[in-house]
């Protein structure tokens, strides 16, 4: 018997003997309340009730995290290779869940997973951006599916995507995409920067670049870094959304303006240390051009028809020098 219930079966015994719970409290020095609760222990369960009993309640309706937290956590680290950043952000994207990061690694640690494999940068490493929102959008294609061609446009300052599906890489579609970028985009396009895929070389599509007053700047070949942010997150569009949706769906496109908006106002970004690509806007808004001041701004004469062939277009460009 151990020292705690000693001393609690001497009040008990005080109790029974005198039968005055104020003489007992003042000789032991323990309140009323103190005394009332181990001798009802006592009375009904004897020398067992005298023992220290856990405090922890029997369930906690305030704990966030459960079994089936747990299993999503643990889903989205397997199947998905996400870190804990990233799986805080998707938990409250598509199970309107909200974890600390703290927790989410607590998760992790307890099931012993290993953590996510950083690749360093190289020491050269030299990274291009533009200082106000809109001086440089970069503009990409990919391939997400048979028939799903994903058109990108994202803003080299903010992070600011317009994003859309098409059925094919084409010169119309182009023009559409446009259209969109430059009406959802929240200030003035200075510039596109693209690869030098034909569908952006369309001389309908230089034409109506120059009618709205924005420069054409391809990339020269072989340098795909120069396009990396809009490729970078066409990347995370594939881990992110298409991994979590059925491109067969009829309302993919609706899902995808979701995420397009979810992505520009609710997903941290981490080149802004966690802030929003629209965030990021609004703290450069006062050094965001009007439109007037980029359409004056603006040089037709300096703009010229290109041509997809880097070479070709080099030779073209000397040969009208000449004339």
């Amino acid at each position: 018997m151990n020292r705690e219930i000693q001393q609690r079966l001497q009040w008990v015994k005080l109790h029974e003997m005198h039968g005055d719970a104020g003489y007992v409290c003042r000789r032991c020095g323990i309140s009323r309340p103190t005394l009332r609760k181990w001798w009802r222990r006592y009375q009904e369960a004897g020398l067992a009730g005298l023992e220290s009993q856990s405090r922890r309640p029997l369930n906690s309706p305030a704990a966030k995290v459960g079994p089936h937290e747990e299993g999503l956590i643990l889903d989205l680290r397997h199947t998905r290779n996400l870190g804990a950043r990233r799986i805080q952000s998707e938990l409250r994207r598509q199970n309107d869940l909200s974890l600390g990061l703290a927790t989410i690694h607590k998760v992790l640690q307890k099931h012993q997973v290993k953590p996510v494999r950083k690749y360093r940068r190289k020491k050269d490493f030299i990274r291009y951006g533009r200082p106000t929102p809109g001086d440089r959008v970069q503009m990409d294609t990919c391939k997400i599916g048979n028939g799903l061609i994903q058109y990108t446009a994202v803003d080299d300052c903010t992070r600011y995507r317009v994003l859309r599906l098409y059925n094919r890489r084409t010169a119309g579609n182009t023009l559409d995409f446009i259209d969109c970028a430059i009406e959802e985009m929240p200030f003035p396009v200075q510039r596109f920067q693209t690869d030098r895929g034909r569908e952006f070389f369309a001389e309908k599509v230089q034409k109506r670049l120059m009618e709205y007053g924005i420069k054409f700047r391809p990339n020269k070949p072989g340098s795909p870094h120069l396009n990396g942010k809009v490729e970078r997150s066409q990347k995370t569009d594939k881990a992110e959304f298409y991994a979590t949706v059925d491109l067969a769906a009829e309302d993919l496109d609706d899902q995808l303006a979701l995420w397009q908006h979810y992505y520009n106002w609710d997903r941290p970004h981490s080149a802004h240390n966690g802030k929003t690509p629209n965030e990021r806007f609004i703290e450069l808004i006062n050094e965001t051009p009007f439109y007037d001041d980029v359409s004056d701004n603006y040089q037709p004469a300096s703009e010229r028809i290109q041509d997809a062939n880097y070479r070709l277009d080099l030779e073209l460009q000397r040969l009208k020098r000449s004339l």
